[in-house]
């Protein structure tokens, strides 16, 4: 078993040397949420009760569409480096390796099918 030094816990080079950078990037995506998920509700509620013409026209514009697709990717990146994490922690051996491949393809398919669904493309 090695030691890890003060130097390398600082600078965030334990044994995995990724754990720091997945904090980070889960910190980061989880401040972005903090302020797409308003920005995201009042999108959305700003279109209930319009028909289904008003629906489309509403997220086909510039702002609600681009709330709604930032919303959507910085959502499921955040979901998919958790997903990971947890697969780490409790799968193990070539359990793992397949299982993060199946979530990471699964939630790339569902991302991309909801931004396919919009009415820009």
């Amino acid at each position: 078993m090695r030691y890890i030094t003060p130097r390398k816990a600082a600078t965030g080079l334990g044994s995995s040397r990724s754990g720091t950078a997945h904090h980070w990037h889960l910190t980061v995506s989880s401040y972005a949420m903090v302020i797409l998920t308003p920005l995201f509700l009042i999108a959305v509620g700003q279109a209930i009760g319009l028909p289904q013409e008003g629906v489309v026209a509403h997220f086909g514009r510039p702002v609600p569409g681009i709330i709604t697709a930032l919303f959507v990717i910085v959502g499921m990146i955040h979901f998919i480096k958790g997903t990971r994490i947890m697969l780490d922690d409790y799968v193990h051996g070539e359990a793992n390796k397949l299982a993060v491949i199946a979530a990471t393809h699964l939630w790339v398919a569902a991302m991309t099918a909801s931004l396919l669904a919009s009415p820009w493309t």
